[in-house]
């Protein structure tokens, strides 16, 4: 297993960081650029925009399907009902669709004469109706959603699984001492779900920050450059404007920004 990772994804990461102190366009001969590369990803807006926005995802793929879900896995741990299978499959349903495929239909479903607009309008709310994807003040927004209603059901059926292991005494000794639910909440299940909260946090941190299918296939990073993220701009250095060091000074700057995020959240969620 070692050598497998090490041969496709070591290797391949230490070889683009390489390519990321030259000047090539992929084709001909590279020069020496040295640090030049990662200053035109400090200089630029576009570039420094992109990164922005893929740590502003965080809020939309992390911060709210982790308090989401773990708000609904406190509720469904709490009233057994029988249909409890079908509500775990359809919060998680959203999880096992193929990104590109959720771009398109909800692409479809924010366009001018889509279902949300003709919704609004229906409802005597025809002022707010937008083209959601072409407004540079909701756009953003727009495709955060996306990731929210992809990560919650990963959240929410890890956090589940994570209440079924804390001990019920803990739940009967507070209500004997007469804690509230709320109080239960506080106390014991989201201490006690510390580790799963860190599993949580640590994939959708990192669907976030190397986001991909759902941008391109939704905006493009456009209106401009409001939805732009670091992965749709190192696809279009590489294949569009032929800066393959730029891309990869990029995608090297964002993996270390990853580490290091990843490394505040191992910290901070660690049992103790």
């Amino acid at each position: 297993a070692l050598l497998f990772y090490g041969a496709f994804v070591i290797a391949p990461w230490l070889h683009s960081i390489w390519i990321s102190f030259w000047t090539w366009d992929g084709v001909g001969t590279a020069t020496w650029a040295g640090l030049a590369n990662y200053r035109e990803v400090l200089e630029e807006p576009e570039l420094r925009s992109a990164l922005v926005h893929a740590f502003g995802f965080i809020l939309f793929y992390t911060v709210i399907p982790v308090a989401l879900g773990l708000v609904l896995a406190a509720l469904v741990a709490a009233t057994p009902w029988r249909a409890m299978p079908v509500i775990r499959t359809i919060i998680f349903l959203p999880q096992i669709l193929p990104l590109v495929a959720v771009g398109v239909v909800w692409k479809w479903i924010y366009s001018e004469d889509g279902p949300l607009n003709e919704l609004l309008r229906a409802v005597g709310l025809g002022g707010v109706a937008r083209v959601w994807l072409g407004d540079f003040t909701w756009a953003f927004p727009a495709v955060g959603f996306i990731g929210s209603w992809v990560s919650t059901g990963l959240c929410f059926l890890l956090l589940l699984s994570g209440i079924g292991r804390i001990d019920p005494a803990l739940y009967e000794a507070a209500r004997l001492d007469g804690a509230s639910r709320l109080r239960e909440f506080r106390h014991i299940t989201v201490p006690g779900l510390r580790s799963e909260i860190g599993v949580a946090c640590t994939v959708t941190v990192i669907a976030a920050l190397a986001g991909f299918d759902v941008v391109y296939v939704m905006t493009g990073g456009g209106p401009g450059t409001s939805t732009t993220v670091p992965g749709v701009e190192v696809y279009q250095l590489v294949f569009t404007a032929g800066r393959v060091g730029t891309a990869c000074a990029l995608a090297t700057v964002l993996s270390l920004l990853t580490c290091a995020v990843m490394f505040t959240v191992n910290r901070l969620t660690r049992e103790r």
